[in-house]
């Protein structure tokens, strides 16, 4: 397993060393293209020299994003919880639900804009509002689809429902809860660059367009890698929190994956 481990690591690494070098090659070799793709050079010219402006963009950003993020987590297990819990509340909540993402975020933005102004909590907002429905959905799903015979199991041994809830459900119910949080955190950053372009003071969202307007590429890819960077590292934590509260599926994937192969677990 380690030797697996260590390919998929090392092949991604190769991928993006090969992009990077080609891309390197390319457009240094023609100057024109300088002009709409940057060489890697020039981008890490902009960290170095504009480390201070990046990082309190960056800090903006960053907070609307995480408070969002907890705020859709709470806000969507909530949901999943009384729809799950009482008939009627599902019922009349779930097509509010769908109704919430069918309506383009950004034709919401300027109203949120308008509600709560130019400062962070629009873009709060707009980043709870996005991230709060596959959590909540997925969550519901996952309390859905707890198997019959294990409810008739625990209720044939006089567990409570609190106990039946503790026990059966919220374990089930996780994995499905991981798969809605994964799609929340890619969601996350995006939704909150969208609300700083439609109009704020800090942010990278408002950093980048200013350098789209003042034809700084360079700026606008270097935010680029900065985003893809945070996003990555908050999938990563949501992995790793996967990883400890479902170690019992990981290692029945591993043990599955060692019986097929013909290995022997070590």
């Amino acid at each position: 397993m380690s030797n697996q481990r260590t390919v998929k690591l090392i092949l991604p690494l190769l991928l993006a060393s090969l992009v990077i070098l080609l891309w390197s090659v390319w457009a240094t070799r023609d100057k024109d293209l300088q002009w709409i793709i940057p060489t890697p050079g020039a981008i890490l010219k902009v960290f170095a020299t504009h480390p201070g402006l990046l990082l309190s963009h960056a800090f903006t950003t960053v907070l609307e994003t995480l408070v969002g993020l907890g705020l859709s987590i709470f806000l969507g297990s909530l949901i999943a919880l009384a729809m799950d819990g009482w008939k009627p509340v599902k019922q009349m909540l779930y097509p509010f639900v769908i109704a919430s993402q069918t309506i383009p975020i950004i034709a919401l933005a300027p109203l949120f804009i308008l509600w709560f102004g130019y400062g962070i909590s629009a873009k709060i907002f707009i980043v709870t509002l996005v991230c709060f429905f596959p959590i909540a959905i997925n969550l519901y799903d996952g309390f859905r689809q707890v198997p019959v015979e294990y409810l008739r199991l625990f209720r044939s041994m006089k567990a409570s429902s609190w106990q039946t809830f503790r026990m059966l459900k919220i374990p089930s119910a996780l994995p499905a809860f991981f798969t809605g949080l994964k799609l929340a955190v890619s969601y996350s950053v995006m939704a909150a660059i969208i609300g700083e372009w439609l109009g704020g003071e800090d942010g990278l969202g408002i950093y980048m367009t200013r350098a789209a307007k003042s034809y700084q590429i360079s700026h606008v890819f270097a935010i680029i890698v900065i985003i893809s960077f945070f996003s990555l590292v908050l999938y990563g934590f949501v992995m790793v929190f996967e990883r400890v509260f479902l170690r019992w599926q990981h290692f029945q994937s591993e043990e599955y994956v060692d019986t097929y192969s013909g290995e022997k677990s070590p």
